[in-house]
């Protein structure tokens, strides 16, 4: 269903079974999978490809040129793939030149009311963002993390799978896998245990990465210290090999 107040160019390509609500947009080489609905006011400037059941509530602006200066109108791109939700006045731009020229939307993530993902950001799937976060350009965030409302985190960092950013923090640094960082000093408060339960890791693996926070976090070893231990005792434990790679390629230092 398409309402007669919504602007859609004739350039854009539409899928089956799309809503698109009162006074939308939906401008030049812009496509939309199958059963995406776009609730009303919503704005799709190109090139953008947005995949099948996404949802797209009023006010949220998704793929507009970024707030780079450095941008100058370069052909650039934005990619959202499945069954993510987008609350109202949520904002996402697209790349630039100076990176990938694309940001990337993995899938089942729900996005809050004027949560924020800047140009080149690259997010994976089932990721959480609360009311008002605001994530600058260049930021990687992997699966099934979550940030509490009002976070920012700032340009070039990453955040590891299954870390919990807790409410109101300044994300200055890499955020290592499964970690739960909470208050305005960004001060590491062990694992995420509770998350972990949930998506069905098993005890022997918790203990294995609660052992491996130690070793980062607790017993005065360096990273790369912490990287040479943990070397030792990735090939028992998944969980243990991802924070490993995590250290090793993290080129701001980590959250300590």
């Amino acid at each position: 269903m398409i309402h007669p107040t919504a602007v859609i160019s004739d350039k854009a390509s539409i899928g089956e079974n799309v809503t698109i609500g009162p006074f939308c947009v939906i401008d030049d080489d812009v496509t939309i999978g199958d059963g995406c609905v776009l609730k009303s006011h919503v704005v799709v400037r190109g090139t953008t490809r947005i995949g099948k059941n996404n949802t797209f509530y009023q006010f949220s602006s998704i793929g507009e040129d970024c707030q780079d200066k450095k941008y100058a109108g370069e052909p650039t791109n934005l990619i959202i793939g499945d069954d993510n939700e987008f609350r109202e006045g949520v904002t996402v731009h697209r790349g630039t030149i100076q990176d990938n020229s694309e940001t990337i939307i993995g899938s089942r993530c729900l996005f809050m009311v004027n949560s924020h993902i800047a140009h080149d950001c690259v997010l994976g799937n089932d990721i959480i963002l609360a009311n008002n976060v605001a994530v600058a350009g260049h930021v990687h965030i992997d699966d099934f993390v979550i940030v509490g409302g009002a976070v920012g985190i700032h340009q070039f960092c990453k955040v590891g799978a299954h870390a919990f950013l807790g409410a109101g923090g300044i994300i200055l640094r890499d955020t290592p896998p499964f970690v739960m960082v909470s208050g305005t000093k960004n001060i590491p408060q062990g694992i995420n245990s509770e998350g972990l339960r949930r998506r069905g890791f098993d005890k022997d693996e918790i203990m294995a990465i609660k052992r491996a926070y130690k070793v980062i976090y607790r017993e005065g070893n360096t990273v790369a210290e912490a990287v040479e231990i943990l070397s030792s005792q990735e090939a028992s434990s998944s969980g243990v090999a991802l924070m490993t790679e995590f250290l090793k390629n993290a080129e701001r230092g980590i959250i300590r």
